[in-house]
Formats: C-alpha cells, structure tokens, sequence
C-alpha cells in the first residue's frame, strides 16, 4: 500500500488491505484521534465504468446506511474520488463500514469437517435474522413494499438457486434461502454439496434422486438438521422454505447452548475442529517470548487492546515487528530464512497447479528500511471449479536464535473452504513441509 495513494475517509487512514474479490477490496480502516476501527469497502473506477454501474452501487449505499440491526454490518459513511483526480488517489467509492474483527467464518472452517452443530445453529440463526431484517426493509423502501421479481444472474455458481439457470424472472426471497441453505450445509460439512445445482453435477444429480442421503456428510446430520437443510433446498422455489419458516423449524427453535457463553467460550468451541486436526497448532504455534530483534535480544510481542473472542480466534500473529492482527488462519512459521523459502512456496504452488507471478517486495509493517517482505500473486481453479486469487506473503521472522520465516496466504475471491485446502496442501507439499514450525 505505500506506493499507492488513498483518501482519508471521514477521518480513518486506510491501513492495511484485509480481503475483496472480483469487484472491490476491503481495508482496515483507523482513526487514530479517536482510537476507533472500522473497514472500508472500495470499488474502484476506470476509463469503462459506466453510469448504470454506479447508479447501482449508490443505490446499494442507500439501502445499507438505513440498516441498522445487530447482525447487519453497520453503514457509516463513504467518499467518492472521481477519475479526474486520479493523480492524487485512486478513483472509486470508498465505503466506511463496521469492521467484523473476528474475520471470515468460513475460514474457521475444517474442509470436509464443519463446526459443531450448536456452533452453526448460533451463527445460523443470526444470519437468519440479519437476512429476515433485509428482506423487510428493503420491501419498505420499494413500491410501497410490493416486490417485483429480478432478471439478473449473478453469484458464485455452489450457491445459486436452480431457477437462475433459465432466462425466467425470479423472486429475491427464495433464492437467498436457498444460498443460506447451502451456507449452512457448508458450516455442517466443510463443504458445498455441488459444484452447480445442475444436471451437470453428479452430486445434484444424486441429491434430486435421493441416492445421495445415504452418503457421508448427509448421513451424518441430525433428523433436524437434514430436514432443514432439505426443506431450504428444495428445488422448486414455490414449495421451498421462506424466512418465516425456517424461524419455526424445530432445529432453529431449540434454545441455544452457546448464547448466553462468554466470547472466549464461543472461540474455543468454534476452533475446536482447528485444535482437533492440528490446523490452529501451524498458524498459530506457541513463539510467545521467542521472538527476536535484529541483534538478538529476545523482545515480548505486544498489542493493542483487543476482544476477548478475537483473542481467542488467535487473530493476533507473532511477526518480526511484534504482534499483529492477521484476519486470516491461513499463516504459518518457517525453519528457513525468507528470500530461500519463497522459492521453494512458488515451486510447490505450481506443483499443485496454481497460477504463480512474483510482485515486488515491500517493507515490513512496522520496519521502515528494515527487512523486505516478499509476494507472490496466486490464480487458478479450486475442485468446484471456482476461481481463486490472493497473495501469498513471505517475511524474515527471528526466533530461539535462528532465522526462519512468517507466511501469509491472504484470499482476494474465490470460496474460503478451498482457500484453505491450498494452504493446507501447501504445508504439506514435499519441498515446504520439513522446514514447517509446529506447536
């Protein structure tokens, strides 16, 4: 970021990139007078935006900032920087956010394993709760609350709704319970169940014949779970589940185990599958106090003040400048200095058939003139068939009196869940495992 120039937005200075995707990019966003946090979404301009694009996203402005519910990400404000005066930023509509500091869910997520029923019944009923909100008040906000039905297609392929495979109008409501439907599968399963909801996917195929329910995951969900889980994915969208009733089913009804648990409590028990497999043991081994500096002495990492439950989440990483808040579990240590372990990251990555190019190094964060971190920009096809891109960050790290090296995969777009695999078979790769720092 420091070779490129972006606004003040009502006073917060954009810090430090945490995620995008195909169409904007999110920063950790501080205003350092008031010690306050937040995220800034940008959607950039070029030469070929058009009106209509940001006719689109100003309406999408004002329907967030009349939002305000607990489990609806708060609109602040935003900012516009227009293309003629690109030479002092970067043109686009800079949207300040609430900052979610406890990162993505799904990256929490054990491919192929999920998180515990009484977690995703939690997190569940949130996001049914923040959708039903949605849903209310955008009817309020249109045609006197008539809803018309949409044209457009969009939305990653595992968790569209089958009737955005014709040409015909569609209804809004069904197709996000459909898309929450398969949320839910994926926080159960570690997974999608499909690649596409499709004659084209087996496992659809398998799904519409019932063939399917005597497999692993689906056998393994409790009676509520799997009658939920079918009820919003039923394929006809005039007999499938609406917000409404999904509220009533038994499996959303039951009290909760994990609602009235400290944040420590309900960090534990969402990590539990990640402590189980040994995943939060590599992106998070026990360095504490080991950390050194450039001449050796030992140095004690500190940080800011931080919540119980991103304590918890380990969303705080050892690095050369001391603690950092690092959103993504997708990190680990090394036993090999920086500048030789990176080439052996992009060799193993293209083993594994993802798209390699190495960007210019940057200073560290919090090491002006100090040592270069190193980045690769990754691409390429998860097993959905969804496309991925992000970073892979390598820096120097100093511990028990040895060099080695702090890695960092961040995701740009594409599904977490995979995401994850990679960094997983990363670590695993022949050239990089034998210099991995475990617990």
């Amino acid at each position: 970021m420091s070779s490129t120039k972006y606004p003040k937005v009502v006073g917060f200075t954009l810090v430090k990139q945490i995620g995008g995707g195909g169409f904007s990019t999110v920063f950790r966003a501080v205003n350092f007078e008031d010690h306050r946090v937040a995220a800034c979404k940008m959607i950039a301009f070029t030469e070929k935006s058009t009106d209509v694009e940001r006719k689109t996203i100003e309406k999408e402005m004002r329907i967030h900032s009349a939002l305000k519910h607990q489990h609806v990400l708060e609109f602040f404000n935003a900012v516009v920087v227009e293309m003629k005066h690109q030479h002092l930023y970067v043109p686009g509509i800079y949207m300040l956010l609430e900052l979610a500091g406890g990162g993505d869910l799904f990256d929490k997520i054990v491919p192929d394993v999920g998180i515990k029923d009484d977690v995703a019944h939690l997190y569940f009923n949130q996001l049914l709760s923040g959708a039903d909100y949605i849903h209310s008040q955008v009817y309020k906000l249109k045609d006197s609350g008539r809803t018309r039905p949409l044209t457009e297609r969009c939305g990653s392929l595992p968790y569209v709704a089958p009737e955005l495979n014709s040409d015909e109008p569609y209804q809004a409501e069904p197709v996000d319970v459909w898309g929450i439907g398969v949320i839910l599968y994926a926080m159960l399963a570690g997974n999608t169940p499909w690649d596409e909801p499709t004659p084209h996917s087996p496992e659809f195929s398998r799904y519409l014949s019932g063939a399917i329910f005597d497999e692993r995951p689906w056998n393994r969900f409790s009676a509520d779970a799997l009658s939920l889980i079918c009820g919003l994915l039923t394929v006809d969208p005039r007999d499938r589940l609406t917000l409404a009733d999904a509220f009533q089913h038994p499996w959303c009804m039951r009290p909760s185990q994990l609602a009235s648990q400290g944040p420590s409590m309900l960090a534990e028990q969402l990590t539990e599958p990640m402590r189980a497999n040994g995943d939060l043991n590599l992106a998070a081994p026990n360095l504490t106090g080991h950390v050194q500096d450039e001449d050796g002495d030992e140095m004690m990492a500190s940080a800011p003040p931080i919540s119980q439950f991103t304590q918890s989440l380990m969303l705080f990483s050892q690095t050369q400048s001391g603690s950092r808040y690092t959103p993504h579990l997708t990190r680990f240590y090394a036993s090999l200095g920086h500048t030789l372990f990176m080439p052996l990251v992009q060799e193993s990555l293209e083993a594994l058939n993802v798209r390699c190019k190495p960007a210019p190094a940057v200073e560290g964060e919090g090491q002006e003139g100090g040592p270069q971190v190193l980045r690769l920009r990754i691409g390429g096809y998860d097993a959905r068939k969804e496309r991925f891109k992000g970073w892979v960050v390598v820096e120097k790290f100093t511990y028990r009196g040895s060099v080695g090296s702090y890695c960092v995969m961040q995701r740009d777009e594409g599904n977490p869940i995979s995401w994850r695999q990679l960094w997983k078979a990363l670590i695993n790769s022949p050239a990089v495992e034998p210099h991995v720092l475990r617990k």
